[in-house]
């Protein structure tokens, strides 16, 4: 039986930070305000106009790529994984094959927001062990900044999101190490507690020209609603994990969350009782990446020598949809 493995990691961030500081140059709020409710220090945001979703996404590719050992070519499948897409059609999957450069390979968009990298896992996870593919290329890539209300009335949200992107290299391997299990999940009727209702086709181009003090166009987010689903689906999930592949708490070697929030992230740690060593946060540097935040921190990591052969590691994510997952992977 074929099994999938993370073989190759890269990640990509903008040159250009964003501090809290210079925040509060474009709104009233400040360092000690945006850090208590999100211990967000920073944050990477684009500035150069030629940088887009998809070129972020090759970048980190590449690198991944490069750390698996393999040649772009032997690449036979692409997932993609974003809520900020170059265009509204085509996905940025095909122009991630453009940009590479390799053969006409298929290519699939997934818009599952902060949990859009675990629900890519989990379908190349699948597809590895039906055979159908030897190694696929999981990317996440996000620019928010260009779609945030950077006013005084916006700053709930604006303030939390990055700019960045993470990519993996799965491959089929007959170890007994890899993937051990995904779990995914949503519930619909939150759709709207956190979202960007328009532009939508039943609010077109005609609609938008004609009403000018729309503001659904910005994204909304019911913080303490979010917050409070968000700590308890966590929980439910990573423990779902655990029992799925037969482990329990204790036997964590590293917890990566989704950075949505480091309040979060610290929630769960304290509920289910790990150690610092034992959870691995860098929303403090990057922000809220989204679909990128799992495969950035996940690079970061390893690249820290975080993550040894052997390691269980447990990746774990809550976003808009509401949409949550995990995975249990044995490195």
């Amino acid at each position: 039986m074929f099994r999938s493995k993370i073989t190759g990691l890269g990640f990509f961030v903008p040159e250009n930070i964003v501090s809290n500081d210079d925040l509060s140059k474009l709104m009233e709020t400040s360092d000690d305000w945006i850090a208590e409710r999100t211990g967000i220090k920073n944050r990477r945001w684009v500035s150069d106009k030629k940088l887009t979703t998809s070129l972020m996404g090759t970048y980190a590719a590449e690198k991944a790529i490069a750390d698996a050992g393999i040649d772009k070519n032997d690449i036979d499948f692409i997932i993609f994984s974003t809520l900020s897409p170059d265009y509204y059609f085509p996905g940025s999957g095909v122009l991630l094959q453009r940009n590479l450069g390799i053969k006409e390979i298929g290519a699939l968009d997934v818009r599952n927001q902060c949990s859009g990298f675990i629900y890519g896992l989990s379908i190349a996870d699948q597809y590895i062990k039906s055979g159908m593919y030897k190694n696929i290329l999981l990317v996440g890539s996000e620019i928010h900044s260009g779609g945030l209300d950077k006013s005084t009335k916006g700053r709930s949200v604006s303030v939390i999101f990055g700019d960045g992107a993470g990519a993996a290299v799965i491959s089929s391997t007959k170890s007994e190490n890899g993937i051990l299990s995904t779990h995914l999940h949503s519930e619909g009727k939150y759709a709207e507690e956190l979202a960007v209702i328009k532009p939508a086709t039943t609010h077109w181009i005609d609609k938008i020209k004609s009403d000018q003090t729309d503001e659904s166009y910005w994204p909304y987010m019911n913080g303490n609603f979010v917050f409070k689903n968000a700590v308890v689906r966590f929980e439910q999930v990573i423990k779902e994990g655990l029992e799925y592949s037969n482990l329990n708490i204790d036997d964590i070697s590293l917890l990566i969350p989704h950075q949505a929030n480091l309040r979060i992230s610290q929630f769960i740690q304290k509920k289910l009782k790990l150690s610092d060593s034992q959870v691995f946060n860098n929303i403090m540097k990057y922000g809220n990446t989204t679909a990128a935040s799992i495969p950035i921190a996940l690079t970061e990591a390893y690249q820290s020598n975080l993550i040894k052969k052997n390691d269980i590691v447990v990746l774990a994510a809550f976003g808009s949809g509401f949409t949550w997952g995990s995975a249990v992977i044995k490195w």
